[in-house]
């Protein structure tokens, strides 16, 4: 059963997001994206007080991604990278991105905190930082 509400078209657009974010990072690295994604619907907090889907989440502004504004994101999703937005959107997680709100790709090692939150660990060239629960209880 899925966490978020989201029909076929959100999927889709998840899973854009998924692959222009993170494809150079493998299935992993779209999976971890997808995990920000759906935590920033969730949350009910900081920056993510007024996103409730999956539009909104994904073209926020200020504060989005910064794939949107490159060509790539406007591509058709492939039928493995729906399967691997469905599965987020069903609720699976993956650490260090399980409560993450936030990634980057640092040029070296990533920073103990970003936007005051702590960093919960590095896959591949994306590092993830997640609230407090007591900050965004509906992450956790």
């Amino acid at each position: 059963m899925a966490v978020i509400k989201a029909n076929t078209e959100d999927v889709r657009l998840l899973a854009r997001l998924m692959r222009a974010e993170a494809e150079g990072d493998g299935q992993q690295g779209m999976l971890l994206v997808g995990n920000v994604g759906v935590n920033r619907v969730l949350a009910d907090c900081l920056d993510f007080g007024n996103i409730r889907d999956m539009n909104r989440m994904v073209f926020q502004n200020p504060g989005g991604f910064e794939s949107t504004q490159k060509g790539y994101f406007y591509q058709r999703a492939r039928q493995s990278e729906i399967r691997l937005a469905q599965r987020v959107i069903n609720g699976e997680r993956f650490w260090p991105a399980s409560n993450s709100l936030w990634f980057f790709r640092p040029v070296g090692d990533c920073p103990a905190t970003w936007y005051n939150q702590p960093n919960t660990g590095r896959f591949k060239a994306h590092c993830f930082f997640s609230p407090t629960g007591e900050d965004c209880p509906d992450v956790y």
